[in-house]
């Protein structure tokens, strides 16, 4: 899920892997949510000791009505999930554990940025983050086609704007850089055919590419990114798009770790802090 590793990446630049533990969902689900099927011994949750995160929620609020969703972050003595408000949990993530986030850490959403990296996001997440997904379950020809065209006229103002200038919002790394790799990284492997998001690969812009291999290569990223899970997630539960469930070999995404040449742009990925 693009938005669970958002916070995947926050939590690791921020150095916060002994102030919460992390336990990973398997990459298919059902009807009954999110499980730990061959992630851990038996699919149990090491941690809370539930085969399903549905258990999480359930604790909170017995009969809960609406999706189990990821992120969502438990309290581990009760077992009940605390929050799944993907959003504003990064923000905290960055801004609420300093206690415990290392030194060294980078300014991911500093108050001086605040208002541009918002403004930033409503053109990404709309039109970008969703807008993919907007193309993928499209129900009709008229949607898809508005749909996609959003799509790439965002993704052609992102372009323009990383032409001139290493990364989204000042001169290092920040929620906006992390919001909008979530997208791409998965991009080729999966939007570009499986939602029908296929103008162009993002490893045929220049631009963009060059800035997803710049993110990629850095500490966190990367590192972050499991990619057979990732297309396994999308060509197998998405049976109304794909409804063989078969899941395809490429595309090589070896071209990944090449030289990326954004160094020539200037700022450093975190700033004053460290990797």
């Amino acid at each position: 899920c693009p938005w669970a590793h958002r916070a995947v990446i926050v939590r690791r630049l921020m150095g916060l892997e002994e102030a919460f533990s992390l336990s990973l969902a398997a990459p298919t689900h059902d009807v009954r949510s999110w499980n730990y099927h061959g992630q851990y011994p038996d699919g149990i949750d090491p941690v809370l000791q539930i085969p399903r995160l549905q258990d999480a929620y359930l604790a909170r609020v017995p009969n809960y009505p609406r999706g189990i969703t990821v992120p969502a972050m438990a309290e581990v003595s009760t077992g009940r999930v605390v929050t799944n408000d993907y959003n504003q949990m990064t923000i905290d993530v960055i801004r609420e554990w300093g206690d415990f986030t290392r030194r060294g850490a980078p300014e991911l959403y500093p108050d001086d940025l605040v208002d541009e990296i918002e403004s930033v996001n409503e053109l990404i997440y709309d039109k970008i983050n969703n807008g993919v997904y907007k193309c993928g379950f499209a129900r009709t020809q008229k949607y898809y086609d508005n749909s996609y065209r959003e799509l790439w006229e965002a993704i052609d103002q992102i372009t323009e704007r990383l032409a001139s200038r290493r990364y989204l919002v000042g001169d290092h790394i920040t929620l906006a850089d992390i919001r909008l790799f979530t997208t791409l990284v998965r991009f080729d492997a999966v939007y570009h055919g499986h939602f029908k998001a296929n103008r162009s690969k993002i490893s045929e812009i220049p631009v963009l590419w060059g800035y997803l291999r710049d993110l990629f290569q850095t500490p966190g990223f990367g590192d972050t990114v499991d990619f057979p899970q990732v297309k396994e997630h999308y060509y197998v539960v998405h049976k109304e798009v794909n409804p063989t469930q078969v899941v395809p070999l490429g595309p090589d995404l070896s071209g990944l770790l090449t030289a990326h040449g954004r160094e020539e742009l200037g700022g450093s990925p975190f700033g004053d802090g460290t990797p």
